[in-house]
């Protein structure tokens, strides 16, 4: 841009960013003597007052305009600005979201209309999400315990139960695509711990046993026990605890990028994060959890899915999380595993620094008859970065003669 540029240059430059070159290109060049000044006075004010206004990142003001437009049912600007949006990388979920926000505000036409407009252009794009059926079978259905504290609870499926149990500052999502692909042949429940997503968050530190408990009760609400276990983090903590103290309940375990003791060198560590999060709320630690969860070649590969993550990390509770914080760093089963006869599936990250390959061994090296599958190139979240081989590994452990003999 010239170095003597005046508003209408900037706006201009304002607006090609967010509606892209051609549309521009094509409304500039269309312009006539009748419309012209119109023309100028949008780019000066509109794309350069507003659009280039401090306040407020582009992708936001992206969005607010779909909610706007949606409210008033300016359909051709929501289309233009839609596409735009899709075009220029905003997150479908973000996308969702806003018209999900306006299906209550602007009404339930009007969010049908611009769901529909949306669906066509992620179509026209190639980037339609896969097909989510809402028949009774497949539906996925929300509930909570009615035993205290509540617990947020998922079910979808037919078949032989089995339980998912999710990461420290994660949900119930962390677990949508395994779930959704084992849901062809098992009944899966997926609970969020206390502390975390819709759960309830008593006050005060939890300890380990505590969310053993909590898992103990979740399967006798549900009625459906002895279940296969799933448990990621401290999911599989729990497992193991729930292996050790309620074998009962377990048909048969996978603990996955998880660790039975921690070494004491790990306690300051952290009394560390607990502390930073009660001085600065999840920000403070959201982008060390992303760089331990998942590895550095996943992150550049998958930006996308990094960024995700964050968000998700920043939306958790605080006190939930240093709450479960508190029981994780003290869990301390390895001595107590040689007790367990559920049949065990131990899956660990070659590149997890946080619940190390070395910990996994320690705890396949203790479960009689444990198998032990290490995925060299995942890191923490090996569910989310190597889905197939995870799923793969799950499935081929779910279907084998030992939990079988188990059921």
């Amino acid at each position: 841009m010239s170095d003597r540029a005046d508003d209408f240059d900037r706006g201009v430059r304002n607006r090609r960013t967010v509606l892209g070159d051609a549309w521009v290109d094509k409304s500039l060049a269309g312009a006539t003597a009748f419309n012209a000044d119109f023309q100028s006075l949008i780019t000066r004010y509109a794309w350069n007052d507003i659009w280039g206004r401090p306040g407020l990142d582009h992708e936001t003001r992206r969005l607010l305009v779909l909610g706007m437009t949606m409210g008033l049912a300016r359909w051709e600007e929501f289309e233009l600005h839609c596409r735009a949006a899709i075009e220029h990388g905003v997150s479908i979920d973000k996308i969702k979201e806003t018209l999900m926000q306006g299906a209550i505000y602007c009404g339930v036409p009007a969010a049908n209309t611009a769901f529909k407009i949306t669906t066509d252009l992620l179509r026209a794009a190639g980037r339609l999400p896969a097909s989510q059926s809402l028949a009774a079978p497949v539906r996925v259905a929300s509930h909570h315990t009615f035993s205290a504290p509540q617990l947020h609870v998922t079910v979808q499926g037919e078949g032989p139960p089995v339980v998912m149990s999710h990461a420290l500052g994660l949900d119930v999502e962390m677990w949508d695509a395994l779930a959704a692909r084992l849901a062809s042949r098992y009944t899966v429940l997926r609970y969020e711990h206390r502390g975390h997503g819709g759960s309830a968050v008593p006050p005060g530190s939890y300890t380990i046993e505590a969310l053993v408990d909590d898992a103990a009760r979740l399967i006798g609400e549900w009625g459906r026990g002895p279940v296969a276990w799933i448990g990621l983090s401290m999911g599989g903590m729990v497992g193991q605890g729930l292996a050790i103290l309620h074998p009962e309940l377990l048909r048969g375990a996978v603990l996955a990028n998880t660790t039975a003791r921690y070494p004491e060198a790990a306690a300051a560590t952290w009394r560390a994060r607990i502390a930073a999060v009660e001085q600065g709320g999840m920000a403070a630690v959201a982008d060390a959890v992303v760089e331990r969860y998942l590895a550095p070649d996943f992150r550049a590969a998958h930006p996308d899915r990094a960024a995700a993550l964050k968000a998700k990390l920043l939306r958790s509770d605080p006190a939930g999380y240093v709450a479960c914080c508190h029981a994780i760093a003290k869990v301390d089963w390895l001595d107590r595993l040689g007790s367990v006869r559920t049949p065990t599936l131990v899956i660990a990250g070659g590149k997890d620094a946080g619940a190390t390959p070395e910990m996994a061994r320690a705890i396949a090296e203790r479960v009689p008859g444990a198998e032990l599958v290490v995925f060299d190139e995942a890191s923490h979240l090996s569910v989310a970065e190597v889905p197939d081989r995870f799923h793969d590994a799950v499935a081929a452990f779910l279907a084998s003669p030992k939990m079988a003999a188990s059921s």
